[in-house]
């Protein structure tokens, strides 16, 4: 069932609003519940829900666990990376450059990035099964 890829894109959809979900809660206790920077919260909320994604994506979603885990991880570290730049750059071209609300902005860009980059990339490069000839 984890190779039918309408199945598999709405798994990596459910992951991604728990990703989320993750990231901002985390934010948020840091922020708010410890009193710390908006700026570190950021960053230890993303950590976790980078955690959060990678372990469902190699586990849930493309059901890759028997892989070695160190390549995955190395390739979803670029991907995410690349991630990053493009929801900053949408982020700036429809927020920033077009006057978009940033809030709408930026969940436009992140379905568009979620559905168009890291969905595949995470099934064709960072999680792909090896195809025996």
């Amino acid at each position: 069932m984890k190779n039918f890829p309408f199945l598999q894109l709405l798994r990596h959809q459910l992951g991604a609003i728990v990703t989320t979900a993750v990231d901002f809660s985390v934010m948020a206790v840091v922020v708010s519940g410890l009193g710390q920077s908006p700026v570190l919260g950021t960053v230890c909320g993303a950590s976790c829900g980078a955690v959060t994604n990678f372990y469902l994506g190699r586990r849930w979603i493309f059901g890759a666990e028997k892989q070695g885990k160190r390549g995955q991880l190395a390739r979803y570290l670029l991907v995410s990376a690349t991630s990053l730049g493009f929801n900053a750059g949408g982020e700036w071209l429809l927020a920033v450059r077009l006057g978009l609300g940033y809030v709408i902005a930026r969940a436009a860009v992140a379905v568009a990035v979620s559905l168009l980059w890291n969905y595949p990339m995470q099934r064709h490069f960072v999680f792909a099964v090896p195809r025996i000839p």
